[in-house]
């Protein structure tokens, strides 16, 4: 079976070291999540996906979720009862409002928490992750009833949510949804029409599920200023807070995937079901842009979790697989041959995971603090700043860390040889479940869109000149550092292949719209080098600094971090020069050969 270990220490390391955690105590409910709460909580978070939810990724993946000839799901052995743990421990609510049952701890520890269980089993997190992201909806567009009808059973996890965007015809385009909504008169609508691609659409883990539907009100503007978000329960719920009928919605099939087999992919039928209308009529965008937001920011941290426990498989393979020896001679004269972890390229391969993912963490980490910060603070001027970084880097998160985890999936699996393509040892799992995170919430090359052609320009280009700012004053403060600066001349020949690709856009772009979508992916995966290498440069001065100041045990952990952050700086960072070049190419060869020809 495969194996996974929570990488705890290196979660505080990042928290407490590099990112200052203790200095947001300020902020509500960080006073609530001290630094040895905060240890506690990841401990055990790390015990129920070490324990609980490891066991059962495998069993989800052979098994699947069934459907029934009445059109109930049920999920995979293990999977309810595992669930149950995870809610009756509180997880589903840990940084939900404390006023509806929540614990309203900071995101950041959610975050970190998810992490691991998502590592330890992404399927069935799939179906918390999606509530979480209805409850964020509900929690900024719902009303005051809805709030108090729907959030407290959903934060303690006895009825779970879901989003309803993608139809048949209709993914990325919303404008062209088919879906309507007819008022009943009362307040209510009756909504009819069909959505595919359902994620926890339908499963037996919970008493209810409250999906989040977009739907065209008679008579509203096509496009997507006509869209509206509704509020479409699978069971009514009655005036005691209690499931009450079952409403007309209902799964008419489950799909056939290549991965996440334990997660309930539905095509939902409504049938003049009974919704209510969340927000303002036909700005359902905007309310349902809340749960897309968070969830390509937990989509990216399904992309780097999936990095890792694949990583983690990989390491151990090579240590214990022997064949051939090292080519400066054998490291095991005792044994008949040497593992491949003494060979060259086997390192390149593990270094160059181990290195994105550390980094990866502390990206994931650093976003997760803005969006506290966003939410939390009082402070107008630091709320803005978080709100611009946040906006800026979402599509870099979910984008580069899903790309990368899965080619990182796949790299691991190299490793195994014939053993990584045989099911048994769980490395095809990991690649076919990593393979949906580049595609759901916006596949990868909308984010890279989103990204050029929206984020660099909002607010006359506030952000990413702040973000510009942030990386080249870190590189001007800390050059005399000869500790730092392999960092620092490595960071900042990156920073200057970033700016100039931003310039090049800038003088390019506007009078030729083919140039921006040309350079799309690769200018996205060039912030993303050069925000992975801020997020290295942090930690080797946090690592520098902690061992002058006293390694407190820490010596090899902190030796490693260096080393490691090294090989990204010598082998991986100089990649923003390739960018770079490829950006300035331009659009026209790639639009110059005839549809025909292809």
């Amino acid at each position: 079976m495969p194996v996974f270990k929570a990488p705890v220490d290196d979660t505080l390391f990042i928290l407490n070291d590099v990112l200052g955690y203790e200095r947001y105590m300020n902020l509500p409910g960080f006073s609530d999540a001290s630094p040895d709460i905060v240890e506690a909580v990841l401990r055990e978070g790390a015990r129920l996906s070490e324990e609980v939810l490891l066991p059962l990724n495998q069993v989800g993946d052979r098994e699947g979720c069934v459907r029934h000839d009445d059109a109930s799901v049920t999920t995979p052995t293990g999977f309810k009862d595992a669930y149950r743990q995870y809610c009756e421990g509180g997880w589903l609510g840990l940084a939900a409002p404390a006023e509806f049952g929540g614990q309203g701890l900071p995101y950041t520890l959610h975050t970190a928490v998810s992490e691991y269980l998502i590592s330890a089993n992404m399927a069935l997190m799939m179906y918390p992750g999606l509530t979480q992201g209805a409850i964020a909806a509900i929690v900024e567009h719902g009303t005051e009833e809805q709030k108090a009808r729907y959030l407290p059973k959903m934060i303690e996890g006895t009825w779970t949510g879901t989003m309803n965007l993608t139809e048949p015809h209709c993914g990325t385009d919303l404008g062209l949804l088919r879906t309507k909504a007819l008022p009943n008169g009362d307040g209510s609508y009756k909504i009819s029409g069909q959505k595919i691609f359902i994620s926890a659409g339908d499963h037996d883990m919970s008493d209810n599920i409250i999906h989040l539907v977009l739907a065209r009100i008679e008579g509203a503007p096509e496009g997507v200023k006509g869209i509206s978000l509704f509020i479409v329960p699978k069971f009514m719920v009655g005036d005691d807070g209690e499931p009450g009928a079952k409403n007309a919605v209902s799964c008419g099939s489950l799909e056939e995937k290549m991965g996440i087999h334990g997660s309930a992919t539905c095509v939902m039928n409504y049938d003049e079901a009974t919704g209510y209308l969340i927000g303002a009529e036909n700005a359902g965008l905007k309310a349902m842009f809340v749960m897309m937001n968070e969830a390509r920011l937990g989509v990216g941290l399904q992309g780097h979790a999936m990095g890792e426990v694949a990583y983690q498989n990989a390491v151990a393979y090579a240590r214990d697989r022997l064949q051939g020896r090292a080519l400066s001679g054998p490291k095991h004269p005792d044994k008949k041959a040497d593992p491949i972890i003494v060979h060259p390229d086997v390192r390149r391969t593990l270094m160059t995971i181990r290195a994105f993912n550390e980094a990866g963490r502390a990206f994931m980490l650093w976003t997760a603090l803005k969006s506290d910060v966003k939410h939390k603070s009082e402070v107008e001027a630091d709320v803005q700043q978080a709100d611009d970084l946040l906006s800026l880097v979402t599509p870099v998160v979910k984008g580069v860390l899903t790309d990368k985890g899965f080619d990182h999936a796949v790299m691991a699996q190299q490793m195994f040889g014939g053993h990584g393509y045989i099911e048994e040892w769980g490395m095809s799992q990991y690649v076919r479940d990593a393979r949906i995170a580049m595609i759901y919430e916006g596949a990868n090359g909308i984010q890279a869109l989103d990204l050029v052609g929206r984020k660099l320009g909002q607010n006359g280009g506030r952000a990413v000149m702040a973000f510009f700012k942030e990386v080249g004053d870190f590189c001007e403060e800390n050059r005399d550092n000869p500790e730092l600066t392999l960092y620092t001349k490595g960071l900042k020949k990156g920073l200057n292949d970033l700016q100039a690709a931003t310039m090049w856009l800038m003088q390019n772009a506007m009078a030729k719209p083919d140039n921006a979508g040309a350079a799309s992916t690769d200018y996205m995966h060039l912030f993303g080098l050069v925000t992975l290498g801020y997020m290295w440069a942090l930690m080797a001065k946090a690592a520098v600094e902690k061992r002058a100041a006293g390694a407190e045990g820490q010596e090899e952990f902190l030796a490693n971090k260096l080393l490691v952050g090294k090989f990204y700086m010598e082998r991986v960072m100089p990649e923003t020069g390739l960018r770079k070049a490829r950006i300035e190419t331009g659009s026209d060869t790639m639009m110059e050969l005839a549809e025909a020809a292809f």
